[in-house]
This record gives C-alpha cells, sequence and structure tokens, in this order.
C-alpha cells in the first residue's frame, strides 16, 4: 500500500513539473511572439513617419498629382489606426499599393529623381522595408515556433487548459505573387 502512495505521488509530481514546465516555456514563446511582433510594428510606424516627408518633397514637384498623394496619406492613417495583425497587413497592403503609385509618378518627374532630398528619402523608405521584411520574417518564424508548440504533446494538453491559443502569421499582400512588369522603353 505505501508503495502504491509513492508511485501515485511520484506520478503527480511528474505531471505537476511538466505542467510548470510547459507553462513557463509557452509563457516565453509567447513573449517571444509579442516582442517580434513589436518589431514589425516599431518598423511599419518608422514607415508611417517617413511618409509625410517623401509626400512633402514629391508635392513640390508634382502638385497636380495630388489623389496619388491623399491616397498615401489615407493609406498611412488606416495603418496607424490598425488593430491586429490581419488589420496591420491589410493596411499595409493599401499603403504598399499606394506607394507604387508615387514611383510611377516620380518616373514621369526626373528632376525630382535628382533631388537629394528626396533620393535620401527614398533610400531611408527603403531601408525601412528591407527593415521590415525582416521584422515580418522573424515574428512569422517565432509564431511558427509557438505555434508547433502548443500543437505538440503533452503541450497541447497544457496550452488548451491554461489559455494558450494559436497566434496569427503575418500574410503577404495579395498582390505580392505578380510579377512586376519593368519597361526600359519608356
Amino acid at each position: 500500500m505505501k508503495k502504491t502512495w509513492i508511485i501515485v505521488l511520484a506520478v503527480l509530481a511528474l505531471l505537476v513539473f511538466s505542467g510548470i514546465g510547459s507553462y513557463n516555456s509557452l509563457v516565453g514563446l509567447n513573449e517571444n511572439v509579442d516582442g517580434k511582433w513589436s518589431q514589425v510594428e516599431t518598423q511599419l510606424q518608422r514607415r508611417a513617419d517617413l511618409i509625410p516627408n517623401l509626400v512633402a518633397t514629391v508635392k513640390g514637384y508634382a502638385a497636380q498629382e495630388k489623389d496619388i498623394l491623399n491616397n498615401i496619406a489615407d493609406a498611412r492613417s488606416r495603418l496607424m489606426g490598425a488593430q491586429g495583425a490581419a488589420d496591420k497587413a491589410a493596411a499595409n497592403d493599401a499603403l504598399s499599393s499606394s506607394l507604387s503609385r508615387l514611383l510611377v509618378v516620380v518616373e514621369n518627374y526626373p528632376n525630382l529623381k535628382s533631388d537629394a532630398n528626396f533620393r535620401q528619402l527614398q533610400d531611408e523608405l527603403a531601408g525601412t522595408e528591407n527593415r521590415l521584411a525582416v521584422s515580418r520574417k522573424d515574428y512569422n518564424d517565432a509564431v511558427q515556433v509557438y505555434n508547433a508548440r502548443i500543437k505538440t504533446f503533452p503541450n497541447v494538453i497544457w496550452s488548451n487548459m491554461m489559455g494558450f491559443g494559436p497566434r496569427e502569421y503575418f500574410k503577404a499582400e495579395s498582390g505580392a505573387k505578380e510579377v512586376p512588369k519593368v519597361d526600359f522603353d519608356k
């Protein structure tokens, strides 16, 4: 009888320690995902902060392109007000689309391309886009590790009991699979 109690207590202790270890591991992974998402938001904020300067520089050269500039301002506002990964991804898509149209405007104004302020802002924006791509990848990598951990045994038991659910990936914009057209004849 005494051996049975020792075995029962050992099994209970094993379960408790397993639960504590799983919980601590999941909390750490969850915090890592939150930290990576914070980096994505930081780069989105950096991008949003650069855009008014870029738009102001372009306005000096392309006053008649007000619709494109207004669309960029609206898309930036939507990005700043977006909540959650899905909303931010959609707002980011709209901003990327507007910026693409701005680049077409730049092609129509050769003097703008040679302006030092514009070039500096364009370089800053390109750097930010690269940082944003790295931040998105890091976030998605962290989400993948976290989601895999909460779905594997025995963590699946603990994650369900402790309220750890799957996290959303930051998805590519809808037109990202289309090959851009480059025309050097213009």
